[in-house]
């Protein structure tokens, strides 16, 4: 097994069915389901046999050229070994750029520190955990540089210094537009990164009103940041063709710590929390969600109340009865686990697939075949191609 595809399709034509399922989708007459696989740039950073840029990811934290090259490598080998439905090949125009600091840019911004371990993801440490009443003492950080933003900001800089002048495979790169966090991972994400998740989940029920001055704070910070960033951004870049819009079609938002809870729990403690920022920053218009590990619980619920039209799901899932719970119209992006994907073999790689596609979720015509939400390093690109093959065979309408 191997991370480079020996054998890799005609780009232009792979492209142009790409083009075609998609069209087809999107019009409600599918004739087979789509399939994107997503991952993060761990899958470059933790896989030896890739990573030849020397960094790791204490570096691609604290060094911007560090970024500039993992993002560069790590699109390219996206764009020519991993076969799902999504463009292949060299890009038509540029390379983008962008500042990532994974999953910990919420409680980093909020003074987190992060927790630097060579080539293990970097998170933030809770400064809440031990002294809760120190939350008394805090103030919103500076939108823009305040905690891991301000470092943010420096690498911001510094792409903007460095890439006029940057080519990459013969084609411009483009440096970042914009900064982390005109969205956000959720307030109870938030929460729990701050204060600690038995921590937060304890103060629900024997400290409540804590808890609500907690998460009150966490969403005031949070909504004033994500308007300000846009703001700054609408100011450097004036012709954004969402200048001046706040509430806007197709809002998202994700908030995986809701997987610690019930859905009466939910309702009482988080949505009141989750529907200030629909308020905020939705048109009204359908809105999606993306949620690790296994929600579905609160998938009705939250169809019903924010109108939720469209959600990413993480495993372990029934996907038949989702369907069944949810019904045809809403759009659900599922599949099997990472760790079958990694593991295989093709062989047990197509039965999860089958079982899936097989399962009732298709009925409709709203189902992207995802793995799971996170590509595991070291996944093989054989893997990954049985996955497609897979899906092109028992996806059909």
């Amino acid at each position: 097994m191997s991370f480079h595809l020996t054998n890799p399709p005609d780009f232009e034509q792979h492209n142009e069915e790409v083009a075609r399922v998609w069209k087809a989708y999107y019009e409600g007459n599918p004739y087979r389901v789509p399939v994107n696989i997503a991952g993060s740039i761990r899958n470059l950073i933790q896989n030896p046999a890739l990573n030849d840029t020397g960094w790791t990811f204490a570096d691609f934290f604290t060094n911007p050229q560090a970024q500039i090259d993992c993002q560069l490598a790590y699109q390219k080998w996206v764009r020519y070994h991993l076969l799902c439905d999504r463009e292949m090949g060299p890009p038509k125009q540029r390379w983008q750029l962008a500042i990532d600091f994974q999953n910990s840019y919420d409680a980093g911004w909020f003074g987190c520190p992060l927790h630097l371990e060579g080539n293990a993801v970097p998170d933030t440490v809770e400064i809440l955990k031990q002294d809760k009443g120190k939350l008394y003492s805090l103030s919103c950080p500076d939108p823009l540089r305040g905690g891991l933003l301000g470092r943010a900001m420096e690498f911001f800089d510094y792409m903007h210094e460095r890439t006029p002048a940057m080519e990459f495979d013969g084609l411009p790169v483009l440096p970042p537009i914009t900064l982390p966090g005109e969205g956000m991972d959720g307030p109870l994400d938030a929460a729990y990164k701050l204060r600690g998740a038995a921590e937060v989940c304890l103060d629900m029920l024997a400290d409540p009103e804590y808890y609500h001055d907690l998460m009150t704070f966490i969403t005031d910070c949070l909504i004033a940041r994500m308007k300000a960033i846009r703001q700054w951004r609408w100011e450097r870049l004036p012709d954004s063709p969402d200048k001046g819009q706040f509430r806007r079609p197709g809002y998202g938002f994700a908030d995986d710590a809701v997987v610690l809870l019930s859905t009466a729990q939910y309702e009482e403690f988080v949505f009141p929390y989750h529907k200030r920022f629909v308020d905020e920053f939705s048109d009204g218009g359908p809105t999606s969600c993306h949620l690790c590990g296994d929600a579905t619980r609160h998938f009705k619920f939250l169809r019903d109340n924010l109108n939720v039209r469209s959600f990413d799901t993480g495993f372990p899932v029934d996907h038949g009865w989702l369907r069944r719970e949810l019904g045809p119209d809403v759009q659900i992006n599922a599949g099997p686990t990472v760790m079958t994907l990694k593991a295989g073999p093709p062989e047990a790689i197509r039965t999860a697939v089958r079982d899936v596609c097989h399962s009732g979720i298709m009925d409709g015509g709203k189902f992207v075949l995802i793995a799971a939400n996170n590509l595991a390093p070291c996944t093989p690109v054989e893997h990954v191609g049985a996955f497609y093959e897979a899906a092109k065979e028992c996806g059909r309408y």
